[in-house]
C-alpha cells in the first residue's frame, strides 16, 4: 500500500486528543452569503472539532470512506458527506459546523469529516488551519487523473451539467481537470501544514483490496480495524446514467438548494437511500463508454508535470503505476 505521511497519534502526548475534545467558536471569515446569517462568535459552540478530514479529490472513493468510517465505533463522522465548511460555507461560523459533530462522545477516539473539495479550493488550507490547529491529520487518495476526470465528467453528465463530449466538459468545466493538478494543490496545503499531517493514499489501492486499503487508514487514524461487511467491497456509488434526465438535474438543483438553507444532513440521507438511486439513476455496467485516445494523451500532457511533482515530493510512482510510462 503505497501511503505517505501516516503517523499513529499518541493519545497521552495531548496534540490530537485533547483538541478534539474541545469546539472553540471565533468570527466567521466574512460576512452572511447566499442569505444565511453567519453565527456570531458568541454563539455557544456545541460538538467536538474534528481531528481528521479527508479532503479529496472528487472521484476517488470518499463516498465510500465515509460510509466504512460511519460504522465504526471508535470514528465519529458528520452525518452528511461534503459539509463543504471549509469551501463554501466557512462564512457560517465555527459553531454552525461543531453542531454537525454534536453526536460525538467519550468513546469515539476520532471525529473527523469526508468533503473532497477541500483539496481544490485555494482557502481550504489556511481555514482549516486556523479552525482546527497545525495537527490535524488530512487524507488525499490520488487517483489516475484520466480516470477521475472522466468518472468526474459521468457524474456531471447524469446531472445534466457535462459537456456534449468529454473534451467540451475538459475545457469547459476546470474543475475535472484541475483536481489532477496535484503538485499544485498538494503544496497549498504542505505551505501551512507540515508534511506529516498528510497521509497519502492511492484509489488503485481501494479497487484492489478494500479490506487493506480500511486497515491501512485505520493504522493511521490509531483506532482498531475491522471486516468490511460483503456489500461494502464494492464502490458505494457506481456509475450510472439518469433514467430521466429533466428529473435528475432538479434533484441535484434542490439538493443545493437544501443545503443552502442548512439542511446538509437530509441531504446525505437521502443520496444513501437505494430506493433514491434506482429511482433516479440506473447503473452502467456494459454500457459505460471510455475516453478517447485523443482525451486521454491530453490529459496526460497537461498534468505530466504535477503527477510528477507529487513523486518527488511524496517518493511515489504514480505514472509508473497508472500507464503512463
Amino acid at each position: 500500500m503505497a501511503a505517505v505521511g501516516a503517523r499513529v497519534p499518541d493519545a497521552d502526548a495531548g496534540g490530537d486528543a485533547d483538541r478534539s475534545l474541545r469546539c472553540r467558536s471565533r468570527p466567521p471569515a466574512s460576512g452572511p452569503r447566499d442569505g444565511v446569517v453567519a453565527e456570531s462568535a458568541q454563539t455557544p459552540p456545541r460538538g467536538r472539532l474534528p481531528d481528521f478530514l479527508h479532503i479529496g479529490p472528487g472521484k476517488a472513493g470518499s463516498t465510500w470512506l465515509h460510509e466504512v468510517l460511519s460504522r465504526h465505533r471508535e470514528a465519529y463522522l458528520s452525518g452528511a458527506k461534503d459539509l463543504y465548511f471549509f469551501s463554501r460555507y466557512y462564512d457560517r461560523g465555527l459553531a454552525w459546523y461543531c453542531a454537525h459533530f454534536d453526536g460525538a462522545g467519550p468513546a469515539h477516539a476520532v471525529v473527523g469529516e469526508v468533503s473532497p473539495d477541500y483539496l481544490s479550493h485555494p482557502a481550504a488550507p489556511r481555514r482549516i488551519r486556523d479552525s482546527l490547529g497545525p495537527d490535524v491529520r488530512l487524507m488525499v487518495t490520488l487517483r489516475d487523473p484520466v480516470t477521475r476526470a472522466f468518472s468526474a465528467h459521468l457524474y456531471l453528465a447524469k446531472h445534466g451539467l457535462a459537456g456534449h463530449t468529454f473534451r467540451e466538459t475538459l475545457e469547459t468545466v476546470p474543475e475535472v481537470l484541475g483536481e489532477g493538478r496535484y503538485a499544485t494543490l498538494l503544496s497549498r496545503y504542505l505551505d501551512v501544514f507540515d508534511r506529516d499531517r498528510l497521509y497519502i493514499a492511492e484509489f488503485d489501492d481501494l479497487r484492489r483490496d478494500p479490506q487493506s486499503f480500511l486497515d491501512h487508514t485505520t493504522d493511521w487514524l490509531g483506532i482498531s480495524r475491522y471486516p468490511l461487511p460483503e456489500r461494502l467491497r464494492a464502490p458505494v456509488l457506481v456509475a450510472s446514467k439518469a433514467r430521466w434526465l429533466p428529473l435528475a438535474a432538479t434533484s441535484r438543483r434542490a439538493a443545493d438548494v437544501v443545503r443552502r438553507f442548512d439542511g446538509a444532513d437530509l441531504v446525505g440521507r437521502v443520496k444513501r437511500a437505494p430506493v433514491v438511486q434506482r429511482a433516479l439513476y440506473r447503473p452502467l455496467g456494459t454500457d459505460r463508454p471510455t475516453p478517447s485516445e485523443a482525451d486521454v494523451n491530453f490529459i496526460r500532457r497537461e498534468l505530466e508535470h504535477e503527477v510528477e511533482g507529487a513523486e518527488r515530493t511524496f517518493d511515489l510512482a504514480l505514472r509508473e503505476r497508472w500507464g503512463w510510462l
